[in-house]
This record gives C-alpha cells, sequence and structure tokens, in this order.
C-alpha cells in the first residue's frame, strides 16, 4: 500500500533525483554544468534542452501524448529538430477514435470536426527523459495539444481534462495531492484472442499460481523482469514507492509516491509503457486489462487522495484540533453521489464492468467507511495531516488523466455544494445490491445526463467521449463470444 500523505505533500518533484555526476575539483576550473544537465527528468525552458539532451547523446526524441484511451501518440524526429521547436500537429480525429481504430456514427451530441483539422503538439520539457528500452540513445517528452489557429487548449484531450479539474481546485485555493496503485497481470504470449490467458513460466520453471498475495517467493519468480522494470523506472526519473505480489496468478502492484495530479498522471501513463517494454524483453506480455483472466480477481488502479490548502500546505481535510473537517465530509459525498455518474471515466470498456461483480475484491457500492477494503471509499488509518480518501472503484484499463479528472472532480463537487455522505460502515459492504451502472451503455447514459460535469470536465470533451464509447459498444456487440456458442448454438 502506499505510504501515508506527510504534512510535507506538496507537488511532486518532476525533475525526478539527484545529480548522477559531479565535476572534479582537482581540475582547472572551466565552465559548470548547469544541474539540469544531471536530472534524470525534465527541463525547464527549452534553452535548457539542448545541453540536457546533448550530455546523454540522444538522436532521437519521441513526442507523445495520450489518446482518450491512454495510448501514446506522436510523432519521432531528430534532437536538432526538436531543439529548434519544430512545430508538430496530429490530427484532431484520433481523439475520437475508438479502442479498436474505427470511427464511430454521430450519435447524441458527439459530433466531428468538419475540417478534420489538426491540433498542435506542445512539448512539456518537464516531463522529457530517456527511453532506456531503446537501442540507439532516444529521449521522450509528453505534449499537450492546442488548437493550431487560436492556440487554445483542446479541451476533448485527456491531458487538458485533468488539468482544467486542477485548475478549479486552484481557484479555491485548494490544491488535490494523489497516490496511485496500479494492478497488472503478467501472461504468457498469446497471438490468437480466442484462446485465454495464461500464466507465465517463472524461473522455477512452473507458471505461478493465485493465493501469493504478498508473496517475496512471487516476486523472486520474475526477478530479471522486476529488475528490468526498476532499471527502466530509474533511468526515466519514475518514483516506485512498494512492489507487490497480488491475489491473482502473476499479478503485481506498484504503488507510486504521492504528489501531484498532473505529474503523477504523467508517471502512470509512461509507466504502463515501461511495464510493457519490461515484459516483451522477458518473452511475455503485461496487461492493464480490468478482467483478463476467468475468476481471477481483477485489476485495480486504487487512487488516494488528500487536498491541502495552497498557501499553507495544510490538509484541508483536517481541524486543527486533529478532529474531520466539514469539507472531508463533504469531499465523501460528492464522490458517493457523483462517482456513479463518472463511472465511464473509471471503467471505460465492456470488460471493466466484469470487474465490478460481486464476490471479488472490487467494490460494487457506493459505500464509505474507516480501514474497510470492502467499500468503494476507504479511510485508512493515519494521522490527521495524511488524512485522505481512496477511491477503490477505478480500474486499471482507465486512462490516469481521465480516472484521475473523474475522482477528483466528484470529490470537488461535494465540497462546492457541501454534500453530506451517509454514515460510515463497518461491516462488508459487498454484499446485496450493486450500486454502480452494470453495463458500459448505462454508464455513458448516467455520464452524459450529469450536467453537473459540464463545468469542471467540460461539455465538449463528455459529448465526444460518450460518442466514442458508444461506438466502442456497436464494436464489442458484433463479436460473437464463446458462451453463446456453448450455451445457445445446440439449445435455442
Amino acid at each position: 500500500m502506499s505510504e501515508d500523505m506527510k504534512a510535507r505533500s506538496g507537488q511532486q518533484d518532476r525533475t525526478g533525483g539527484a545529480p548522477v555526476g559531479t565535476r572534479r575539483k582537482t581540475k582547472p576550473a572551466k565552465r559548470a554544468v548547469p544541474d539540469f544537465v544531471h536530472n534524470l527528468r525534465g527541463v525547464g525552458n527549452w534553452s535548457e534542452a539542448g545541453p540536457w539532451l546533448a550530455a546523454r547523446s540522444i538522436e532521437d526524441i519521441e513526442c507523445i501524448t495520450p489518446d482518450l484511451a491512454g495510448v501514446p501518440r506522436g510523432k519521432m524526429m531528430p534532437s536538432n529538430k526538436f531543439t529548434s521547436n519544430t512545430a508538430l500537429a496530429l490530427p484532431s480525429a484520433l481523439f475520437r477514435q475508438t479502442i479498436s481504430g474505427e470511427y464511430p456514427d454521430e450519435t447524441g451530441e458527439f459530433r466531428y470536426d468538419p475540417r478534420d483539422g489538426d491540433l498542435k503538439l506542445e512539448p512539456d520539457l518537464a516531463t522529457l527523459s530517456v527511453v532506456p528500452w531503446e537501442t540507439d540513445p532516444t529521449a521522450q517528452v509528453v505534449c499537450d495539444l492546442v488548437d493550431q489557429r487560436t492556440g487554445e487548449p483542446s479541451w476533448i484531450t485527456p491531458r487538458q481534462v485533468l488539468k482544467r479539474v486542477i485548475d478549479a481546485y486552484a481557484d479555491k485555493g485548494w490544491r488535490p495531492v494523489v497516490a496511485p496503485e496500479i494492478e497488472f497481470y503478467l501472461v504468457a504470449k498469446n497471438t490468437d484472442p480466442d484462446y485465454p490467458l495464461q500464466p507465465p513460466v517463472g524461473r522455477s520453471g512452473r507458471p505461478i499460481s493465485g493465493g501469493q498475495s504478498y508473496s517475496i517467493a512471487g516476486i523472486n519468480e520474475f526477478d530479471e523482469l522486476i529488475d528490468d522494470i526498476y532499471h527502466f523506472c530509474e533511468a526515466q526519473g519514475l518514483e516506485i514507492d512498494t512492489l507487490i505480489h497480488e491475489e491473482g496468478p502473476s499479478q503485481l502492484e506498484i504503488n507510486l509516491r504521492h504528489g501531484d495530479p498532473l505529474a503523477l498522471a504523467d508517471q502512470v501513463f509512461l509507466f504502463k509503457r515501461t511495464i510493457r517494454e519490461a515484459a516483451l524483453k522477458a518473452d511475455m506480455y503485461a496487461t492493464f486489462m480490468a478482467k483478463p483472466i476467468q475468476g481471477a480477481p481483477g485489476n485495480a488502479m486504487h487512487i488516494h487522495q488528500s487536498v491541502v490548502d495552497a498557501k499553507t500546505g495544510a490538509n484541508i481535510f483536517s481541524e486543527e484540533d486533529g478532529s474531520e473537517s466539514p469539507l472531508f465530509r463533504a469531499f465523501i459525498g460528492g464522490m458517493q453521489h457523483y462517482m456513479p455518474k463518472a463511472l465511464v471515466m473509471i471503467a471505460p470498456y465492456v470488460n471493466s464492468y466484469r470487474r465490478l461483480t460481486q464476490a471479488i475484491a472490487a467494490p460494487v457500492n457506493t459505500a464509505w467507511g474507516y480501514d474497510n477494503r470492502t467499500t468503494a471509499f476507504r479511510v485508512p488509518a493515519s494521522d490527521p495531516q495524511a488524512r485522505r480518501v481512496e477511491n477503490r472503484l477505478p480500474s486499471s484499463d482507465a486512462n490516469p488523466y481521465l480516472a484521475l479528472a473523474a475522482s477528483l472532480a466528484c470529490g470537488y463537487l461535494g465540497m462546492v455544494y457541501g454534500l453530506v455522505p451517509t454514515d460510515p460502515t463497518a461491516e462488508t459492504a459487498n454484499e446485496g445490491e450493486i450500486d454502480l451502472p452494470r453495463g458500459l451503455l448505462e454508464a455513458v447514459s448516467l455520464f452524459e445526463e450529469e450536467h453537473a460535469f459540464d463545468g469542471i470536465l467540460g461539455r465538449e470533451f463528455m459529448a465526444n467521449y460518450a460518442g466514442v464509447k458508444r461506438g466502442e459498444f456497436e464494436t464489442f456487440m458484433q463479436v460473437i463470444s464463446p458462451w453463446e456458442r456453448e450455451y445457445l448454438l445446440l439449445n435455442v
């Protein structure tokens, strides 16, 4: 589990790490190398980018941005073109595309840009880092997207949606702090989608079984892969807090250190890419599907959330005497009221709803409680300055920018409207009725109908996202499942 959010929980240090070397004092004096050249990750401006790249002999730059699914999209260019700030653009249609690469029909408020215009890539130089698995010296940088003509942010793009939510907090004098926990499975390579996924073979020569929660032996089965993950993350300045083996067969969880939501979304975005590359190097796959293996636990992306005063850094969830503040209760009230209506942003695919079922570890309720893992919203034991709310509903298949935006938006609306939560529960909350949408289309409808999201998430994004999700459902409906062949083929 992620460590407590301490009183010093401020913005995540996005430079990522200490200097990797120093100049010897015994040598003749010469021009000092700027500190930013030694940073593992990030520079402050374009004048610093050239020396940073030259110090690492970088030849190519990957300019990437997350699409609606969180898939990296972008362009590669030589480093000399990058440092000259050559304009790059992507077609806006990329953000109206389904996970299967199709363009859905116009439905509801979902419409295509009649111009099919381009969006300009604007690199966030604070995210500049090496790509450690490439054979040639390569760097990557996460980009925002803006309108080519006006320079205005493109509000249908995930990174801008999260920025919009963060700005809403800033307008109130608040700063959210988050810590994600990401679960994933390692599976044997599988090139035929008709066959179920299987656990990979570890160093013992046998596939690892389930029931290995917190097993060190389970982690040691994949020593070389784990070493690669740590080395890749260290080279990119990605700060791993802890790594554990989870309940499922070859299911792992990595927790990231708490910090600024945008910085953490960037880290999860790059981290998922890193895990996949490390797994491929080990001749296996890593999957963040919500429910990749039938009968096994799903993959969650739990999000720990607190809010601090932007000026003082004090946790606004706690009063000066250490007691719970009204804003803390209102944040939980907002999560309870609005999260089912934003569920499509944290459970974005048909497969996501296979995870949200009874008798499995995932919550299917809107209850909250103290250190109660059967509730959707858990309040871990902590000191007052570390008081926080863990949202246990999101799955690992969610776009991290949109998952954080949705979760923080719900808590924000609760604080703004002064919503009152239910009483906390100390009982098992995963029994009885399911309090959440049971499928993708129901979740899309609830999302579109909630106009409280218009101001904080943006109606343009909501219409675009809902249209894409309806298109994905229609694509899914074209597939005949094994269940249908098993029970309908000869019986109906």
